[in-house]
């Protein structure tokens, strides 16, 4: 709700300006960040870090939940024709492991979360810088990112911002 009025207020002192000045004053670009975040060689390069980064774990968990799967279908079939002692101490360490996977998902959530959270904070600041330079360089009052509903493609700045993150990522090479 805040965002939506923050977002009117910021339209209406915009319309405000671009009236007190005249068309040719006043330069307006608009940057789609999804698109950019999606397209961008540094996206894909997180995306392919992180699956690297986390591709063990991943295959631990898979490996101890189909474990777990094996325990669970050998109780099931033979827990009938097992001794008390034998079936209780299966349930236990079904149970146990059971617990062990839950919290160790939740872990790989979490870390792979906040991985993924640092990297594209570290984009989102060089996109950030990127439009800047662009803006500065083609002489534009403002730039809108989200929240917009409509816009002309001549006032399209993404595939610039693209066109630079491709070059810097070239260069880092």
């Amino acid at each position: 709700m805040l965002k939506k009025s923050a977002f009117v207020f910021l339209a209406v002192c915009l319309f405000g300006l671009v009236s007190q000045a005249t068309a040719s004053d006043f330069k307006v670009g608009v940057v789609d960040l999804n698109k950019v975040m999606e397209k961008s060689p540094q996206a894909e390069g997180i995306s392919n870090a992180l699956k690297k980064e986390f591709q063990a774990r991943d295959q631990d968990l898979i490996a101890k939940a189909k474990q777990l799967k094996q325990l669970e279908d050998k109780l099931a079939r033979d827990g009938a024709v097992m001794s008390a002692e034998e079936a209780k101490r299966l349930e236990n360490d079904i149970r146990a492991r059971r617990r062990k996977l839950t919290t160790t998902r939740a872990e790989f959530r979490e870390d792979a979360n906040l991985r993924r959270n640092e990297a594209v904070n570290r984009l989102l600041k060089k996109v950030g810088e990127v439009v800047t330079q662009i803006g500065e360089e083609a002489q534009v009052d403002v730039i809108l990112t989200d929240g917009v509903a409509y816009f002309n493609k001549r006032v399209d700045l993404t595939e610039k911002v693209l066109q630079r993150l491709e070059e810097i990522h070239k260069a880092s090479k």
